[in-house]
C-alpha cells in the first residue's frame, strides 16, 4: 500500500532579506521532531524570495507611460503595473483586469508572479519571483546537507491559475533532487498498451499536494511530503525547468 504524508513545519519565523533559510527550516524541523532525510521539502516561493531580497517598495517605483495607460484602464496602481512589466519578457494576454505574462524565466502566469498576498504587513511592498528558482532549490538543499548531512529533495512552489479551470493550485517553479517529469511515453499501461503522450508532472503534483497540508493563512511556508522515495534522486537533476513547455509546442501562445 502506498501512503503519502504531509507534514507542515511550524515555527519558521518571518523571513527577512539575508536570512539563512536552510538553517531556519532545519531548526523548525528539529523542534517539530520531523526528520528531513526521508521526504520532499516543499517551500513557498515568497519566503525564498524574501530571503534573497527579491522585494520592492512601491514608493520608489516610477511608472512608465504604458503602465499608467494600463492602470487607468484597469483601475489599478500604475506602480504595481510597472513592476509587472519590468518582470515580464512579454505580455501574452490581457483581460479581466489581469495581465498574463511570460516571465524572463519562461513561466506564463498572472502578473509575472508579482504578488502582495501573504507578503508582509506593509501594503506597499511587492514580492518578486526568485531570479533563478532552480538555483534557489539547489542552494537550499545544499544548506540542509551542510547542517544535517541529509539531502531531501526540494521543491519551490507558487500558486498559478489554470487555463479552462477555476481556482488556483501550487506548481513547482524550482526543484532539486526530484524527478520533475515522469515520462511514460513508450511504456505499457495496465493492459499492456503502449502509452504515447503520458508524462506525469511529478514536481507540480507534489507542490499541489503540499498546499493541502496547510491553510493559506497559516503562515506555515514549508511542508515535508513523505512517501515519494521513488522520485527522489541523489543528484539535483534538471529542476523545474524541465516542466516548461517549449513555445514551439504551445498551441496557445
Amino acid at each position: 500500500m502506498n501512503r503519502i504524508e504531509l507534514l507542515a513545519l511550524t515555527g519558521i519565523p518571518r523571513i527577512a532579506p539575508g536570512d539563512d533559510l536552510a538553517r531556519l527550516v532545519w531548526e523548525a524541523a528539529q523542534k517539530d521532531g520531523i526528520a528531513l532525510a526521508d521526504g520532499v521539502l516543499v517551500i513557498c516561493q515568497k519566503v525564498v524570495s524574501k530571503a534573497e531580497g527579491r522585494l520592492i517598495e512601491l514608493a520608489g517605483v516610477v511608472p512608465s507611460a504604458e503602465a499608467q495607460r494600463l492602470a487607468a484602464e484597469d483601475g489599478k496602481d500604475p506602480r504595481h503595473i510597472e513592476v509587472v512589466l519590468r518582470e515580464s519578457a512579454r505580455v501574452v494576454k490581457r483581460g479581466h483586469r489581469v495581465l498574463i505574462c511570460e516571465t524572463r524565466h519562461g513561466f506564463v502566469c498572472a502578473n509575472a508572479g508579482v504578488d502582495q498576498s501573504n507578503a508582509s504587513e506593509d501594503a506597499g511592498e511587492l514580492v518578486l519571483l526568485p531570479e533563478d528558482p532552480d538555483g534557489s532549490a539547489r542552494r537550499l538543499r545544499a544548506g540542509i546537507e551542510a547542517a544535517l548531512g541529509v539531502r531531501p529533495a526540494v521543491v519551490i512552489a507558487d500558486s498559478f491559475g489554470r487555463a479552462w479551470r477555476l481556482g488556483q493550485t501550487d506548481v513547482a517553479i524550482g526543484a532539486a533532487g526530484i524527478v520533475p517529469l515522469d515520462q511514460w511515453i513508450g511504456r505499457p499501461d495496465g493492459f499492456g498498451r503502449d502509452l504515447r503522450v503520458t508524462s506525469i508532472a511529478v514536481a507540480d503534483g507534489v507542490a499541489a499536494a503540499a498546499d493541502l497540508g496547510r491553510a493559506k493563512d497559516s503562515l506555515e511556508p514549508a511542508v515535508l511530503v513523505r512517501g515519494l522515495d521513488r522520485f527522489v534522486t541523489a543528484d539535483d537533476g534538471p529542476g523545474a525547468a524541465a516542466l516548461r513547455r517549449p513555445r514551439e509546442d504551445d498551441l496557445f501562445r
